[in-house]
This record gives C-alpha cells, structure tokens and sequence, in this order.
C-alpha cells in the first residue's frame, strides 16, 4: 500500500510531500529513499514499492520542494537531463539533510520506534553519505553518489554503517575521485566500498537506458543483504 504524507521541516518553513510504501503487517524497520536528480518519479516510487515488498516502511521526500514541488524528470530525454542538472544548481545541499533529518523522524515515528536506514542515487549517493555523516541514521547506502571525494574530511563522523556501490567508468565521478575516495576512506571501519568496473552512472536506475540488468540486481542483492545485518 502506498500514499503521500506530508512532513514538517525542522526550520518550520512549510511542509513537504513524501512517497510512502506501507508492507503488509508490522515494518520491520523503515528505509528512506533519497531521490536522483529527477525528483521523486516512478523509478524512485518503484524503489520504494519493493523495500515495501521486502518488508520495510520506504519513505522518499521530495527534497526539490523548496525550488520546485512535485517534479518528475525522464533522464533518457535531454531537455529533462538538462533540467535535472539545473535542479542540482539550485539545490540547498546543507536544507536538504535537514529536510532528511525531519524524514529520519518522521519515519521512526511512522515504523513504531523501529531503526531506520537510507538509500540514495546520484546526488541520493552524495546526500546519503552526508546523511551517515551528519545524522544519527542507523545505516546508509549510496549508489554512484558524486561529489564525495570533496567530503572526505566528514568521514570520521560516521558512526554507523555506510555502504557504497561506485560504478568504475562513471562519468561523472572519474578514476582520481574513485581513488581519492576509497584510499580516503581506507581507515573507517564503518564504511564498505564496492565497485563494478567497466559501469557507467545510473546502472541500478529501475528503467530506462542507463540501467544494466545483472550490475543493478547484484548491487541491489547486496543492499538487501546490508540492511538485513544492519537494521532488521
């Protein structure tokens, strides 16, 4: 079952819109979906829809509200790419943890006090280890996120497990940021580091041109694995 709830922000500042996927019977701990670039759209809801599946009460926010509430972007049409790039321009990175933040309770809240873990794409990746970094969440995932080789400095804040999936050709996060990033993190226990050489950005996408079919199912098997020895 799914609905849209609406979440307060800790600044007060209106409220904001939130993708909800209720599993049958009792969550056995809840998941926040952190969006790409392209809003909470279909593949992100259908993110959501399977952690349901799985069991877990999977929350999205739509963390664009603040510039432009309710957007849905297609990234295999340019205009909508280009948009999304836009988006990622304007976005306050430092509000949209806040606004994580403000999910982080609502979906504790939501799930009877149960532990919440967090899942993120693209720019999701990023935010999700700011969110390990800056939060109390109990366990965070990030696919391809960019951009963390320039937060390597918050690595040992992370007191609870982070896991992330790096595609190898990324490219938008190349070969001296990969490196940067896993001799960066070499010595914090909390964090595991994959990667899947000869992969581009976007392969655990649920559809569309940039989603490789075997890459995507491993990575998300390994997801399932994480959150399994780390949240229930």
């Amino acid at each position: 079952m799914s609905q849209t709830d609406t979440i307060t922000p800790l600044d007060g500042e209106g409220s904001f819109n939130a993708y909800v996927a209720q599993p049958e019977g009792g969550p056995r701990a809840a998941i926040i979906v952190i969006q790409e670039i392209f809003g909470v759209n279909t593949g992100i809801r259908q993110k959501c829809d399977k952690l349901a599946a799985e069991g877990y009460l999977a929350v999205a926010p739509d963390l664009f509200w603040r510039i432009e509430p309710g957007i849905e972007l297609d990234p295999d049409v340019p205009e909508q790419m280009q948009r999304g790039f836009e988006l990622y321009g304007l976005f306050d990175q430092a509000k949209g943890i806040s606004d994580i933040e403000a999910t982080i309770r609502f979906a504790r809240a939501a799930s009877g006090g149960r532990k919440v873990g967090c899942v993120g794409y693209c720019l999701g990746g990023r935010l999700a280890y700011m969110t390990a970094a800056r939060t109390d969440i109990e366990a965070s995932v990030g696919y391809y996120g960019v951009g963390i080789d320039a937060l390597l400095g918050e690595r040992h804040a992370i007191a609870h497990p982070l896991l992330l999936h790096v595609a190898g050709a990324d490219r938008f996060v190349n070969a001296e940021a990969q490196k940067a990033m896993r001799e960066g993190l070499a010595d914090q226990p909390k964090v595991e580091i994959l990667t899947y050489d000869g992969l581009d950005h976007g392969f655990a996408t649920e559809m569309g041109d940039r989603r490789d079919e075997a890459a995507a199912e491993l990575a998300d098997r390994r997801t399932a694995a994480f959150f399994a020895s780390t949240i229930g």
